[in-house]
């Protein structure tokens, strides 16, 4: 029975995720592991991971290879994400996390976890899902893919993420006035009106937002609507409503609000304007949480899953 697994290193932790294709299923879940980082709190001014953050990944990488299933060395994929693609000193990063654990981390462009998180939403979406729009905000970059097909017809990647905006906006979270939000919020839209060619919402299409900051603001929206079900869509009227809950808290009152987590509390203000922005520019009133993204697009590959295979989609990890 063929299994893949990935390895996922990101600002707020290591995940490894090992997954199997048997009849009937898609990806059947097998083994996850996370190790919880906090690398933004190692970076410089330039972004730059400190030497405590480079330990911590080095650790994290190793107690998660460690921790999982004996697997041949083709079958995990191990990747970082852009805080690490992004720093000046990555190269030494990755070459320090390949001599320590015999693990070597690969640098996919902001496009290519586009495709990959496209790839995913589709296959979640089901085979008879029409026109897509994904929208992903990670930390450092924005992805944006959208199409009709298996493969999307367009992607971009847009360094518009919920870290870098607060690093360079709103550092410590904090706002400092509502004329800053206006800058913000104007910084943002003329980022997205330069796009030439973005994706739009099309009629009788779905938008799938593949995110956690996208994940942790629906659910605060639905806790403050007090309909759990809710929690797996996010309209634009309850997202407005959000920015501004957030924009009066600081980020240790963000952290004990539903739905925002501690670690993601400093940067879910900036998350929640991006969020905003980018789905008045795409022409979405709502989108729907997709809880596959770019590992599980990678994981859909690495097994040769395609719609022509049938089965059932389960969440992995």
């Amino acid at each position: 029975m063929r299994q893949a697994g990935v390895l996922d290193v990101g600002c707020h932790s290591a995940l490894l995720t090992v997954v199997r294709r048997r009849p009937g299923t898609v990806l059947e879940p097998v083994f996850s592991r996370k190790v919880r980082l906090s690398l933004h709190e190692t970076l410089d001014g330039k972004g730059r991971l400190g030497k405590a953050g480079m330990e911590s990944v080095e650790r994290a990488v190793a107690e998660a290879v460690a921790a999982g299933p004996r697997l041949r060395g083709p079958e995990v994929f191990a990747f970082a994400t852009s805080v690490i693609r992004d720093a000046p000193n990555r190269d030494e990063i990755v070459a320090r996390v390949a001599r320590t654990t015999g693990t070597r981390l690969r640098l996919l462009t902001g496009e290519e976890e586009a495709r990959l998180a496209y790839v995913a939403a589709r296959q979640w979406a089901g085979p008879t899902a029409g026109p897509l729009l994904v929208l992903d905000i990670g930390g450092g970059t924005v992805e944006i893919a959208s199409g009709t097909g298996d493969q999307p017809r367009a992607v971009y990647s847009l360094p518009l993420g919920a870290r870098r905006i607060t690093r360079d906006w709103l550092p410590g979270g904090t706002v400092p006035s509502q004329r800053r939000l206006a800058e913000i919020r104007q910084h943002l839209r003329r980022s997205l009106e330069a796009v030439p060619g973005l994706p739009q919402a099309e009629p009788g299409g779905r938008v799938l937002a593949c995110s956690k900051t996208f994940e942790q603001l629906a659910r605060l929206a639905a806790a403050r609507a007090k309909s759990p079900r809710s929690k797996w869509q996010l309209a634009l009227p309850q997202l407005r409503r959000s920015v501004s809950l957030l924009a009066d808290a600081g980020p240790s009152r963000r952290a004990k609000l539903p739905g925002i987590s501690r670690h993601r509390a400093e940067q879910s203000l900036a998350g929640a304007l991006i969020a905003q922005t980018l789905m008045e520019a795409c022409g979405a009133k709502e989108v729907e949480i997709c809880p596959w993204s770019t590992r599980e697009g990678l994981l859909l590959e690495r097994l040769g899953v395609s719609h022509a295979t049938g089965g059932r989609a389960r969440r992995a990890g």
